[in-house]
Parts: C-alpha cells; sequence; structure tokens
C-alpha cells in the first residue's frame, strides 16, 4: 500500500477549515486561530524540504515501513533555521506558558535543538517526558511536515491482520475517519505522527483489542454530529473519529481541535484519549 500524497494545497484546505470553525465555534476560536498560524509556518516549511535536493535524494529506495529510519540529515542547516523560525513564531502567538518554553528551547545551540528533533523522531512521539510541560507540542508540530513528506514516498508492508499502529512509521493513532465506499463508510485510522491513514476494522477497539460490540459503544454529540467518540468498556479508552459520510466538508485535524466539549465530556465520563491532538485535548 503507497501512503496517500500531500502537497500544499492540503495544507490551504487546513488552514481554510480552522478559520471556518474558528467563526462557528467562539468557544474554540483561540485555539483554531492559533492552529491556523502553525499550519501556515508547516505549509511554508513543508515547501521548503519537498524542493530540497538533500531531502529527495533520501525521499527514493525507502524500504517499507522505513519512515523512522532514519530522520534525514543532509538538511541540517535548513532544519536548524526553520526551527527558529518556528520557536520565535510561538514566542510571538503562542499562549504564555509555549510562549516561554519556545523561548528557552530557542536559547540551546543548534547541536541541542537537533538533538531534540532526533529524539521527538526517534521515539515517534511515544515518549513526553524529555522537554517538559510541553513535550509534545514543539517538535510534533515542526516535525509533521517532514513525517507527512516522507510518507508519501513511503510504502506500507503488507497488512495480515488489523495493525494497532501506523503501519509506516509505529505512530499511534489519533483519529479514526469514516470516508464513504459504497453504500456506507469504511473505517481508517489516522496516525499521531505522520498523518498517514491505514484501515481499520469498524467493530475493534485500537487499544486493547475489544471486539465485543456491547463494549464498544458510540456517543455523538448534536452539537458535532459528524465527530464519533468511540469508547471501550473493557480499557477505558476511547477515539474520537471523524464521519466524512455525514460532513464532506470536515477536515479530520482540524475538526478534532474544534471539539473541546468532547474532550471534557471523555474526561468527565471517565475515558482517556488514545492518543491527544497537536494541541493536547
Amino acid at each position: 500500500m503507497k501512503a496517500a500524497q500531500v502537497g500544499v494545497a492540503e495544507f490551504d484546505a487546513r488552514i481554510r477549515r480552522a478559520e471556518y470553525l474558528a467563526s462557528q465555534h467562539p468557544f474554540a476560536a483561540e485555539v483554531l486561530r492559533f492552529y491556523s498560524r502553525v499550519a501556515k509556518f508547516q505549509k511554508e516549511f513543508y515547501a521548503d524540504i519537498k524542493i530540497k535536493k538533500d531531502t529527495a535524494a533520501q525521499l527514493t529506495s525507502r524500504p517499507p515501513g522505513s519512515l523512522r529510519a532514519p530522520m534525514p540529515s543532509g538538511d541540517a542547516d535548513l532544519l536548524f533555521s526553520r526551527l527558529k523560525s518556528f520557536l520565535s513564531l510561538l514566542a510571538q502567538a503562542a499562549p504564555p506558558t509555549l510562549a516561554t518554553a519556545a523561548r528557552d528551547i530557542s536559547k540551546q545551540d543548534a547541536v541541542a535543538n537537533l538533538a531534540l528533533l532526533n529524539a521527538y523522531w526517534d521515539l515517534g512521539g511515544m515518549n513526553d517526558q524529555f522537554i517538559g510541560a510541553f513535550a509534545q507540542f514543539i517538535p510534533r508540530a515542526f516535525a509533521q511536515p517532514l513525517a507527512e513528506l516522507l510518507a508519501a514516498h513511503t510504502s506500507a508492508p503488507p497488512a495480515v491482520s488489523t495493525v494497532h499502529r501506523c503501519p509506516l512509521c509505529g505512530g499511534q493513532p489519533l483519529l479514526g475517519v469514516l470516508r464513504p465506499e459504497g453504500d456506507g463508510a469504511k473505517r481508517r485510522m489516522m496516525c499521531s505522527f505522520c498523518l498517514q491513514e491505514w484501515d481499520f476494522r469498524r467493530i475493534y477497539c485500537p487499544a486493547c483489542g475489544e471486539e465485543d460490540e456491547k463494549k464498544l459503544p458510540v456517543y455523538v454529540a448534536e452539537q458535532f454530529p459528524h465527530i464519533r467518540v468511540e469508547a471501550c468498556e473493557s480499557c477505558k479508552v476511547c477515539v474520537r473519529t471523524i464521519d466524512l459520510a455525514t460532513n464532506g466538508n470536515a477536515v479530520p485535524v482540524v475538526d478534532d481541535l474544534a471539539a473541546i466539549p468532547l474532550s471534557l465530556w471523555s474526561q468527565e465520563h471517565g475515558y482517556t484519549r488514545l492518543q491527544p491532538n497537536l494541541l493536547g485535548t
């Protein structure tokens, strides 16, 4: 299976959707407008790395499932330069605590900054301890365009059963996505690291493998009719699923950010999200 192609148009779609949802959901407007600025940076960074010859040379002949082996190293100067720009953006536009973290990281030298990125890359975002309160956000938001570009040039190994983690990079599922197919909709999982999607069974918990439909309730709030909270009573983990058959205008990674009330509802009912989104909700 070949990963889906991603281009600057995908980032444009995310930016437009964030701006639209900010106008529709005042409670999420600040979050979405901040994300819009991050997505604009990601779009520019994606365009930069796509045309770099050193990166392009490393996009070919990557064996199946090798997205994170290793992180491209030929563009260290570009990575450091763009990271400085990103940290500057965060220092100006991010919420106060995150802005402070960005300023602290920006004081480090190139070796330390690149070590931070490599640590996140090597672990596939699965360790949230190595940079404190914002362990995930800075390396995750910065590295995601590179991960998406590499995913577009990496083949997944053949699947012989339901795969719980991303077949390209081993990242945990961020979201479920229901895409129209025939008279129904096909369930897929979206990776929290490279945003690649892969096929997934409809009645199946991605955390513990529970298959009993009675233990896998689905909740839908009237405010977000196209977003399902798919819970598991066995492990008390939930996955949020964006139903594109219900709303074809939705952009999964953005609509998820707007659904702040669903995060509060899940917490109140004792469900833990398998993997938080970029902004930790």
